[in-house]
């Protein structure tokens, strides 16, 4: 098996051990997405698992003589003149030149989503504790004091009194 296989192998077995599956299962919310993430993480073993199996060791060398003493020496030379021909055309990588300046670009585009999602998430956290905190207030607090943290709603029904607007 060629070095390039061997080389791709050892990469993934190290790729595999530094994903924090643990911590991206966190982050799921959903059944649903929990279901999917099992999935791709078995599919993940099951590839990595055959790379580290299969595809990472050498073939056995093909013992000629054994095969010259059942079937002729004519023939058998035959073969491994042939076998011993063929050349395995190195692998060049084409498509990856192609989409990572592509991968690149939505990496940022990730990041830049996920900074205005904290940002959002943030802002939405503060909204939800403002709401907890009026809805325990609810029940003892006056017009004046709800006023006076929404002066905009203040200016709206003193306009729609002033101009004699009564919702109907």
């Amino acid at each position: 098996m060629s070095g390039t296989v061997k080389k791709i192998a050892d990469v993934t077995f190290k790729a595999g051990r530094t994903i924090d599956w643990e911590g991206m299962a966190k982050l799921l919310v959903t059944d649903e997405a929990r279901k999917e993430f099992s999935n791709l993480r078995r599919a993940f073993d099951d590839v990595n698992s055959q790379l580290q199996t299969k595809f990472s060791q050498e073939p056995e060398p093909i013992n000629w003589e054994y095969y010259r003493k059942g079937i002729g020496s004519h023939l058998v030379d035959m073969y491994k003149e042939a076998y011993e021909s063929i050349e395995i055309p190195k692998f060049e990588d084409t498509v990856t030149p192609q989409y990572k300046p592509k991968f690149d670009a939505l990496l940022v585009e990730l990041k830049e989503a996920e900074k205005q999602s904290l940002k959002e998430s943030e802002r939405l956290e503060k909204e939800v504790a403002e709401v907890q905190e009026l809805k325990k207030k609810l029940s003892t607090m006056t017009a004046e004091e709800y006023f006076a943290k929404h002066p905009e709603l203040k200016k709206k029904f003193d306009d729609e009194i002033r101009n004699d607007y009564w919702g109907y």
